[in-house]
């Protein structure tokens, strides 16, 4: 029998900095992990897809430099030296997370916890043993969804499976043009894969406005090597002697594809299934989602919900956000995640970036608001970088020009956003923003470009 003030369950981004922050409170904490500290982002999703998504841009140099007059060979990709330098990445980073956990004097437990009552859990592992606690904090993150018509094995992937491949794929059909599908599908292009895209919907990337979707969408048709097939539903995926055939329908026709491997993106599902909850007394959704309020508490007051298991966007930066919220209201603190703008980010080519509500959003609440582009085209670095597509797009209130809404579309976004989200989680006019120097020649510039024209004196466009 172990008790402890806060038991968290889950070491993911949302699990670990919870616990370390409740542990700078002054709380005694227990985290339970039954796989892997750092969770899905650290070990099998974010930081894994990022590197080997940084990787393949190297690997697209030749092609780019072209067009300045700069000629390479032809790039070749050693699957088995990526994947040991993309291993060394996320061995970094995860012995980090355990340092920081030791330092702060967290009981780490590898195993699976479920709830005994909402006051208590049943810990199994290499040691069983139950812990009692104050406070709870479910942070089990989420895992792909399993699709029974094309069910996950060695020729159809997950997302997290396709990230240890040891052999660049000669063919890949990509089923769903969402965030991650896209991410992975346009990493294995630039390997030289042959990718097909198969997205039921009638544009890829949906959660994004149809401006920056429609850019990654042109840039990606644009390639000899990637197709993309947008309203077309996958009924069934069969393996193959060396490949997979996929079936789907597309606009009324049926049609097949083969492939050397599916990747299957078609969404995540909450990892609530194994926890008891019912036990716990805590209310979940038939999807397994858990309902919570704006301090990410349960309809039990001493346990809370943080990250993937709850409703809302499935990224990393969310669910530290969370932790830290649901960490500080044990505490006793008044802190309220709607104070909060969390942006969003896909790293496709060109990268997307948004923070704020949608336009749409923002008219359906009666607000009435100004929008203002400033083009890459017209800034000086980015035609110095030979990647010019894209935009800075401001989103500001019609009465008093405070900065509501930001998009960026174009290299560099995943970096800018960061400003535009200080802005408005500040309350920051566009006004604000143009009496800001932003240094030259960088990307950045946009931005302050943006913000002139938001204010009737543009200086490098009309």
């Amino acid at each position: 029998m172990l008790n402890t003030d806060v038991l968290i369950i889950g070491a993911g981004p949302g699990g670990y900095v919870a616990a370390l922050r409740a542990a700078q409170l002054g709380m005694k904490v227990t985290l339970v992990e039954k796989e892997k500290l750092g969770g899905t982002c650290l070990n099998v999703g974010c930081i894994p897809s990022k590197a080997l998504i940084e990787a393949s841009h190297y690997a697209a140099i030749p092609q780019k430099a072209a067009a300045a007059g700069v000629y390479y060979p032809e790039a070749k990709v050693d699957f088995a030296e990526l994947q040991a330098w993309k291993n060394n990445i996320v061995r970094q980073l995860t012995d980090g997370v355990a340092g920081l956990l030791h330092h702060r004097n967290v009981n780490v437990i590898q195993g699976e916890a479920a709830f005994l009552d909402s006051h208590s859990a049943a810990i199994s592992g290499t040691e069983d043993r139950v812990v009692t606690f104050d406070s709870c904090i479910i942070a089990t993150g989420s895992k792909p969804v399993n699709v029974p018509a094309f069910p996950f094995g060695e020729r159809i992937l997950s997302s997290e499976g396709v990230l240890s491949l040891n052999e660049k794929p000669s063919s890949l059909a990509v089923i769903g043009g969402g965030y991650i599908g896209i991410e992975l599908g346009t990493m294995f292009a630039n390997f030289g894969t042959e990718v097909i895209i198969l997205e039921g919907l009638p544009s890829i990337l949906s959660g994004f406005s149809s401006e920056m979707s429609t850019l990654v969408q042109e840039e990606l048709n644009g390639r000899k090597n990637v197709a993309i097939h947008t309203d077309a539903n996958v009924s069934k995926v069969e393996n193959s002697t060396d490949g997979v055939v996929v079936n789907f329908d597309a606009h009324g026709e049926s049609r097949q594809i083969s492939a050397d491997y599916a990747l299957v993106t078609v969404g995540r599902k909450p990892n609530t299934e194994a926890l008891g909850l019912d036990k716990a007394g805590i209310i979940a959704t038939e999807e397994g989602l858990i309902p919570i309020d704006s301090a990410c508490r349960t309809n039990q007051s001493h346990i809370f919900a943080i990250g993937d298991v709850t409703s809302g966007q499935a990224l990393a930066h969310r669910a530290s956000l969370q932790g830290k919220i649901a960490a500080e209201t044990i505490i006793g603190d008044t802190v309220d995640l709607s104070d909060y703008v969390i942006p969003a980010v896909v790293f496709s080519d060109p990268p997307l970036a948004a923070v704020g509500p949608s336009k749409e959003e923002l008219t359906t609440s009666g607000v009435t608001v100004d929008v203002h582009h400033f083009p890459f085209s017209h800034n000086g670095r980015s035609l110095t970088m030979n990647n010019s597509k894209g935009f800075v797009k401001l989103l500001v209130d019609s009465l008093d020009q405070t900065i509501l809404s930001a998009e960026v579309a174009g290299e560099g976004a995943p970096e800018l956003i960061n400003e535009l989200a200080v802005a408005i989680q500040s309350g920051l006019t566009a006004e604000d923003i143009s009496l800001v120097v932003h240094a030259h020649p960088t990307l950045g510039e946009s931005i302050m470009e943006a913000a002139d024209k938001a204010i009737g004196f543009p200086v490098h466009s009309l």
